[in-house]
């Protein structure tokens, strides 16, 4: 199984829609997806990931279905804090060297000092990987602490389009990588797409590996810019 992980397109968030730009890279996205197509396609239930969505699944004529717990809302009440000047921000936006720090790097990422501010950041993140978890077994793979007991071995091509928050914090549980780690040194831009693969091994286990991450090769084709792809820390 191929699992593909979109984020959505530069966004309007006052509106929760795509802005002029978002929309022709959401074009150039399809453009790009269609080559190979979807077995089924996921979405967050917000406007920019569905707008995202759509030009894919009206090419491939598949609808999408919503996934109530890719909300970046759920996410940015979880994992957002209010400075000193009282302006509202990811508790994981900081500079990266201070989610570092060698004694938050494993079960207890939880425990580092930026965190403060933002106590449901340990509870935000096991509701997403138990979502995780229960989607991903709906997919036929079921997760057994590191690993994924292979139920009903697919070749499916699967999309889910949905945020940078929510897509950043599932990447590190499908990969088993701290949190801290996987927020302080990788990012993920508008429209990029990032490919996970299930092996089908005969043990009968697998776990996904990273065989594509934050790809914006559709944004450089259609020449469109690429700083408004690469935007740091919106969701």
């Amino acid at each position: 199984m191929l699992l593909y992980i979109i984020r959505h397109g530069e966004p309007d968030y006052a509106t929760d829609s795509l802005t002029e730009n978002g929309k022709k890279q959401a074009n150039a996205l399809a453009d790009r997806l269609c080559i190979h197509g979807f077995d089924e396609i996921y979405t967050s239930p917000l406007g920019r990931a569905i707008q995202t969505a759509q030009p894919t699944c009206q090419r491939l004529k598949i609808p999408y279905s919503i996934e109530d717990w890719m909300s970046e809302d759920l996410v940015w009440k979880d994992f957002s804090a209010d400075d000193e000047n009282g302006t509202r921000n990811w508790v994981f936006g900081c500079q990266n060297t201070k989610l570092l720090d060698q004694k938050y790097l494993r079960d207890d990422w939880y425990k580092n000092p930026v965190y403060s501010s933002c106590k449901s950041a340990l509870e935000g993140y096991r509701r997403i990987t138990n979502s995780s978890d229960d989607f991903i077994a709906r997919l036929g793979y079921k997760r057994e602490n590191h690993l994924y007991k292979i139920i009903k071995p697919n070749e499916k091509r699967i999309a889910a389009f949905c945020h940078h928050g929510l897509g950043t914090s599932w990447l590190s549980h499908l990969l088993s990588i701290s949190p801290n780690i996987f927020w302080s040194s990788f990012d993920i831009a508008h429209t990029s797409v990032s490919i996970l693969v299930f092996r089908n091994n005969p043990d009968g286990y697998t776990a996904p590996q990273c065989v594509c991450l934050s790809d914006i090769s559709h944004i450089y084709k259609e020449r469109l810019p690429v700083n408004a792809a690469i935007n740091f820390y919106n969701d």
